[in-house]
């Protein structure tokens, strides 16, 4: 089983994270890449690149075909899957193995014994592993709609197949769980292909703790402790951490052998990670993720472990270098996702170019980004990741907030400010959150606020020099700014070769992106980044685009009105009405995907159905018009 070249069939910051540890011990790394990922960083981390495809994953990092012909051209010996895209596909484990290749995963027959839910919670209570009670028995959706009577309300129908969230939706009463099974029915078909379905309870208030186990092929299994995932958007982690801060030390040990137990009842080998509902000191499985995980920095910073270096060994057909009770933990790791998305616009994803991106000193930070480079809209739209360590939990949530506020990310809108009100909450600092909590808080999904109009506008100045402002003068004299989108008009004068804007002195100093800018007396941090006659400002949490002020003489005041329109570039997955059909303002008239987020899009105005311009299926870019409604 021996090899010393590594194809790693991913991409971004997981690729970027694989081939450092690889070449760190002397393997040769092969990255594969797709149109969309040509100059991205991870095809630069590794030794060779091939191309495989154009920007659709379908195409590109889900075409098995494409990747393995890339290990026979590049003369790797091995292929490590990272996460997503193929990691978890049975069938592309066998066909690695049988094109002579050593796969840096679990045993196919794992895989797909954890990956079907249904099954896989029946073999996990033969194995005597707490599973939350339900129904596996989908032959239709009658059979689903007679028991959920004995499931009991509330309850979730979850895609059999699959994970991440997709294909699950909560029902609360029986009148709504028919519309929920058609929904769940129709995303889980299109996201895995399979649209068969489960019940379970909805074990409500309850946190999400994952256990990271660890087996070899000499029959040695063993657990490196848990995570706390519960702070959750749509069933997608967003903060994770090690150890969970509320579980007891006995439910701890019985958690993790119930992880041991679930690893053993399949023949798992390699790294993998056991899901678990903690209520209490109750604790149900939920599924079993066969591959690394998101989120496995955290575990590696309080254990002192390189996950990726075991997979290598054990891959390799070595033992595992330690016991169970050789491993103990270590201080507090706190994980914060960054993704490029609008969390006060239901977290639309916000693909474009990135400016500038400068990661903070003093923790970990896990991506895939160059400076400037770009966010594809194929993808997900998790662009890095921020981990911080320190003995204890305090100072690991100080640390990661200081690590978010000095961030440079300039060009695309991020969830940054959600994760620092998450990271500041009173419910958050104290450990009492749950799945629920983040969805509970509406008040928290936001993004940056604005910088001050003068210092935003002081700081453009600074930057560009007035560009044609004729500043020598004295006296105020208005000046029209763009300031996010919006018409605003200042008061600009210079005074002893410093500008003034609305009375107030503004002095940007420094060079580069981290500057500093005084604002009457009161100097501060600040980003600052041109972007032609632009100037991103960020300031204090806040950020805001400036710009001389240009008319547009097309604009019309009601040029958009009935007029639906594509939010960012995607695809179009359905269009649900025709010309003709009557629409309230509410109706849905298109669902469309943009990395991996689906989206329904309203009417917004009531009226007939004039125009439809689109089918599903269809690449639209961002701004294109699907439907018109008269």
């Amino acid at each position: 089983m021996a090899y010393d070249s590594i194809l790693i069939a991913n991409r971004g910051e997981i690729a970027v994270r694989i081939a450092g540890t690889a070449r760190s011990l002397g393997y040769r790394t092969v990255a594969v890449y797709s149109d969309a990922d040509a100059e991205a960083l991870h095809v630069l981390a590794c030794d060779e690149a091939v191309h495989i495809g154009p920007a659709d994953p379908s195409a590109s990092y889900l075409n098995a075909e494409a990747i393995l012909e890339a290990a026979r051209r590049s003369g790797a010996g091995a292929v490590h899957p990272g996460y997503g895209f193929l990691s978890e596909n049975p069938g592309f484990a066998r066909a690695v193995q049988e094109a002579g290749l050593v796969w840096i995963g679990p045993p196919a027959d794992a895989i797909e014994a954890m990956g079907d839910k249904a099954r896989s919670k029946a073999r996990m209570e033969e194995a005597g592993v707490p599973c939350v009670p339900g129904f596996r028995g989908d032959t239709g959706d009658a059979a689903l709609i007679e028991a959920a009577e004995a499931v009991g309300y509330p309850l979730l129908v979850k895609a059999s197949a699959g994970g991440g969230g997709r294909g699950m939706r909560a029902v609360r009463t029986p009148d709504d769980l028919a519309g929920a099974i058609a929904a769940a029915r129709a995303e889980a078909a299109n996201a895995f292909g399979d649209d068969t379905l489960l019940l379970e309870r909805l074990v409500e208030d309850a946190r999400h703790v994952e256990v990271q186990v660890f087996a070899d092929a000499h029959g040695h299994v063993v657990h490196l402790f848990e995570r706390d995932c519960s702070v959750q958007r749509r069933h997608q982690k967003v903060v994770e951490e090690a150890p969970c801060p509320t579980i007891a030390p006995g439910v701890r040990e019985r958690m993790g052998e119930a992880a041991c137990a679930a690893a053993r009842a399949v023949g798992y080998v390699g790294a993998g990670t056991v899901e678990f509902l903690l209520a209490g000191d109750d604790f149900y499985f939920l599924e079993m993720n066969t591959r690394l995980q998101v989120e496995h920095p955290v575990t590696e910073e309080v254990t002192g472990l390189d996950l990726v270096e075991l997979q290598l060994a054990v891959a390799a057909g070595e033992e595992l270098p330690f016991a169970q009770e050789d491993l103990v933990l270590g201080g507090h790791a706190i994980e914060a996702r960054l993704y490029a998305e609008d969390p006060s616009r239901g977290y639309l994803p916000q693909p474009g170019d990135v400016l500038a991106w400068e990661p903070p000193p003093g923790v970990r930070v896990d991506h895939g980004l160059r400076s400037p480079g770009q966010i594809p809209a194929s993808y997900d739209p998790m662009v890095a990741k921020l981990i911080a360590w320190g003995p204890d939990r305090e100072t690991a949530r100080r640390l990661l907030l200081r690590a978010l506020e000095e961030t440079v990310l300039a060009g695309v809108r991020t969830n940054r400010a959600l994760l620092t009100a998450v990271l500041r909450h009173d419910d958050f600092v104290s450990g009492a959150v749950s799945t629920r909590w983040l969805d509970a808080h509406p008040e928290l999904q936001v993004t940056d606020g604005a910088v001050p109009v003068e210092a935003a506008v002081g700081a453009w100045l600074g930057v560009t020099g007035g560009d044609g402002f004729r500043l020598s003068h004295r006296g105020a004299r208005p000046r029209a700014f763009a300031v996010d989108g919006e018409r605003v008009v200042v008061q600009v004068e210079s005074r002893d070769g410093a500008a003034t804007v609305n009375g107030t002195a503004v002095t940007l100093r420094g060079a580069g992106v981290r500057r500093r800018l005084r604002v009457d007396g009161h100097e501060r941090a600040a980003q600052v980044v041109q972007d032609g006659d632009a100037v991103l400002v960020r300031m204090g949490g806040a950020e805001s685009r400036v710009a001389p002020w240009v008319p547009d003489p097309t604009a019309t005041s009601d040029a958009a009105d009935g007029t639906v329109r594509m939010p960012m570039a995607g695809k179009v997955l359905s269009v649900e009405v025709t010309i003709g059909q009557a629409v309230t303002a509410d109706t849905v008239v298109a669902r469309v995907e943009a990395m991996k987020l689906e989206t329904p899009l309203v009417a917004g105005v009531d009226g007939e159905v004039t125009e439809v311009l689109v089918d599903a299926g269809d690449a639209v870019a961002a701004g294109g018009v699907l439907v018109v409604v008269g």
